[in-house]
């Protein structure tokens, strides 16, 4: 369970830092070009990366 969570995390992680930041790919939303999806993108990329490592250290 905390792998998925992890994996799901760090994909929705990333694509709020790349909405935030207004990549050209990234799809569009109330989130484009609006920096400060790119502070909670990076704090979820942050913690799914820690629950993965959890998730690994505790099998």
């Amino acid at each position: 369970m905390r792998l998925a969570a992890g994996v799901l995390l760090v994909i929705a992680g990333t694509i709020w830092i790349l909405q935030g930041f207004d990549v050209a790919f990234a799809p569009e939303s109330f989130m484009t070009d609006n920096r400060i999806w790119v502070l909670w993108g990076s704090l979820a990329v942050a913690g799914g990366i820690g629950m993965l490592w959890w998730s690994r250290r505790s099998e």
